[in-house]
């Protein structure tokens, strides 16, 4: 799992686009409710990287188990 979380996240920050992350298997989606404005994009298993996208930057950037 570190292999993918690094590659995730060198394309998170190398990234000024949500597009340049909505990359095949990434699973690239906007959560719902209360976490609204949050993105999510698949690392493994239930293991997600979850991030807020605001003017072409990546900002609170966690790893979580969310499910």
């Amino acid at each position: 799992m570190e292999k993918k979380l690094r590659i995730r996240l060198e394309v998170i920050d190398s990234s000024e686009a949500l597009n340049n992350i909505n990359l095949p298997g990434y699973k690239l989606h906007e959560l719902k409710g209360d976490r609204q404005g949050t993105w999510s994009i698949k690392v493994s298993k239930n293991w997600r990287v979850t991030f807020r996208f605001e003017e072409g930057a990546a900002y609170d950037i966690n790893l979580e188990d969310y499910h």
